[in-house]
């Protein structure tokens, strides 16, 4: 059993689905596994990580709206000192995961054929966002 670990650095526009499907099928191939688990942790309580279709872009824009509707701006929210899009960016993410695992099957990540990784950023303005990879197998 092998083990690597990395940290993923991912520049997001703002608010919106940033797809980094891509980025972690290339590290996982280059560490040369061929079974195992893919664990994604997000290092930020205003930004999370969902699985979720890549097919279909009004997926990810209905899935914003529903968001916005639950977490709204300008409510009454006690925590406003970082301006009106960060409590809610706190609901979305606390509603969303901050983590998730994907297993490793022969050499592959074992996403269905409309599944991609999204950072989602609940953010307003763009953020430098940081996710830790850690890649268990053989």
């Amino acid at each position: 059993m092998r083990q690597a670990t990395t940290i993923l650095s991912v520049r997001t526009n703002g608010r919106g689905f940033t797809d980094i499907t891509a980025r972690l099928r290339g590290w996982v191939e280059g560490q040369g596994m061929r079974e195992g688990l893919l664990t994604l942790f997000i290092r930020h309580t205003s930004a999370s990580i969902i699985v979720q279709e890549n097919a279909d872009p009004d997926v990810l824009s209905d899935l914003m709206d529903a968001f916005e509707r639950l977490a709204p701006r300008g409510a009454p929210y006690r925590h406003s000192t970082e301006g009106t899009d960060d409590m809610p960016a706190h609901i979305k993410a606390a509603l969303t995961v901050a983590g998730t695992s994907i297993p490793l099957i022969d050499g592959h990540l074992a996403l269905g054929t409309w599944q991609a990784v999204y950072l989602v950023e609940h953010r307003d303005r763009p953020h430098t966002r940081e996710i830790a990879l850690h890649l268990l197998g053989e």
